[in-house]
């Protein structure tokens, strides 16, 4: 039998609800078709934001959401988002399957959306193409509560007040995308960019956000923290949050493999790919202790998830992907590895939400389906604004070839404010189960309640089967000697609530 070891005595620190933060750009039909149809459409609305889809992201208790982009966000130019509707500036999205974007989602649009989700709004600034002027204009016409241009041209444009801006990123993938610059180019940069990032609010400071590595690109991190925090006086790096990007793909970028067609050797493969991001969070927070070494700065993993070859007979452009038991096993994987870097890592944001790489929601037409990872993130929502705790699984490899194997069982452990201690647990054996004995130190168990999403590995929902894959009650767990008792089955996430006497 497996041993669990929790100690909910022990507290290691406290887990953002951000830490389940997702990604919108304007890709694909993220935005157009996905979260955002319009206020004439046919397919049910409140203010042109789907219905169906905002409830179901507000059933997950979605914390944060992060727009305009990704490599989008360093050619927008907020201006042509904003104003009447018909005014608008239509653009090509060059990297986005050139498609027309007629700008008809702004940031009144995406404000809108923020409301109605009940979640915090992080949004990306341009520095790739745009200027010191057009990012500080930005900032203001969003939260400045008073008298000047863009406060007045806000108004003008129907809202009278400001908005709470909480995260705010200066520029995106600077190294690649966001303008192909050098490390020690980018934080000088970074210096000045976010010096016009103002406060105007008295009631809250806005987190800044500086572009990050790319993956294992140690080097960059190094550059970046050493010129932001050169002469930086009480400001700690002039930065609140670096980010840091790491997608799964299971095998070369011109042929990465299908999201549903794949055997267990590529299962493998995409798992210990996917562990690799417990080393880069290392790796990364060893550098940035070198500069901030009371952890002021926090390590932000806003793209992260799984990248496959898209679905047969879609735009390539458009990134649609189809999403398994695998994905729910990635996201598992991920969120635990995210609960137990608390102290350093603040926020992580999915790519995508809707209809774009490893999403929660698909949509065609007016038909939505939840997928695997949606009911991951679900589960995984009693852990939002928790506190992490001692725990420990002992594990075994599993796996086809000696180079991908990896540890059959993940876990991280919460306890929430009302009480209960919140453990989730995947197994990434695709075809062994494991009794498990849960071991809770000085702990006198009332009650357990749990669920669990399992299948096949390649299980998925389609618009016709939209349940095959989902969240079902599991009540198989006995007490023993005051201990957990349990088989997790194969390729599967668990959610357990433990609440005490």
């Amino acid at each position: 039998m497996t041993r669990l070891f929790i100690n909910p005595n022990h507290r290691l620190g406290h887990i953002n609800p951000e830490l389940q933060g997702h990604f919108s750009e304007h890709l694909g039909r993220c935005i157009y078709g996905g979260l955002f149809v319009g206020e004439d459409s046919d397919i049910p609305n409140v203010n042109g934001m789907r219905c169906d889809v905002v409830e179901a992201l507000k059933e997950m208790k979605i914390p944060v959401l992060r727009w305009p982009g990704g490599c989008f966000a360093d050619e927008y130019h907020w201006k042509d988002g904003i104003g009447k509707k018909e005014e608008r500036k239509t653009i090509v999205n060059t990297h986005w399957g050139g498609v027309v974007e007629n700008n008809c989602f702004g940031t009144h649009e995406f404000m809108e959306l923020c409301r109605q989700l009940g979640c915090k709004p992080y949004v990306n600034g341009n520095l790739g193409s745009g200027t010191v002027r057009e990012m500080s204009e930005w900032v203001e016409y969003m939260t400045f509560d008073g008298i000047s241009p863009m406060a007045d041209l806000r108004k003008e444009n129907g809202h009278e007040k400001p908005w709470k801006l909480d995260y705010f990123a200066v520029g995106n993938e600077n190294w690649g995308c966001g303008g192909n610059m050098l490390p020690e180019y980018y934080g000088n940069l970074y210096r000045r960019y976010s010096t016009y990032v103002r406060n105007y609010s008295k009631d809250y400071s806005i987190y800044k956000i500086a572009c990050g590595p790319n993956a294992g690109d140690f080097d960059w991190t190094d550059k970046v923290m050493k010129t932001c925090f050169e002469k930086c006086g009480p400001n700690h790096g002039f930065m609140d949050g670096l980010s840091l990007h790491y997608y799964t793909v299971p095998g070369p970028w011109d042929h990465k493999g299908s999201a549903t067609d794949f055997d267990e050797a590529s299962y493998y493969v995409t798992l210990k790919k996917t562990l690799y991001m417990e080393e880069l969070i290392t790796g990364h927070t060893a550098i940035m202790d070198k500069y901030d070494k009371k952890h002021e700065v926090g390590l932000i993993v806003d793209e992260w998830g799984n990248w496959f070859d898209v679905e047969p007979g879609t735009n390539p452009g458009f990134l649609y992907q189809q999403n398994s038991i695998r994905d729910a096993l990635v996201a598992g994987i991920n969120l635990n590895i995210f609960n137990k870097h608390c102290d350093r890592v603040k926020m992580a944001n999915i790519a995508q939400l809707v209809n774009v790489l490893q999403s929660v929601i698909l949509t065609d037409g007016p038909r939505m389906v939840k997928t695997p990872t949606y009911h991951v993130f679900n589960m995984y929502k009693y852990h939002q604004d928790a506190e992490l705790v001692e725990s420990y699984v002992e594990t075994e490899l599993v796996g086809i070839d000696e180079e991908n194997k990896v540890p059959n069982l993940t876990e991280s452990v919460s306890l929430d404010k009302d009480g209960y201690i919140n453990i989730t647990l995947t197994n990434l054996s695709a075809d062994k189960s494991y009794d498990i004995n849960g071991v809770l130190v000085e702990t006198c168990v009332d009650s357990v309640s749990a669920k669990i999403l399992s299948g096949k590995i390649n299980d998925h929902n389609t618009f016709d089967d939209p349940d095959k894959v989902v969240a079902k009650d599991f009540t198989n767990v006995s007490l023993k000697n005051g201990n957990l008792e349990f088989t997790i089955p194969a390729a599967s996430v668990m959610l357990l609530r433990v609440h005490t006497k």
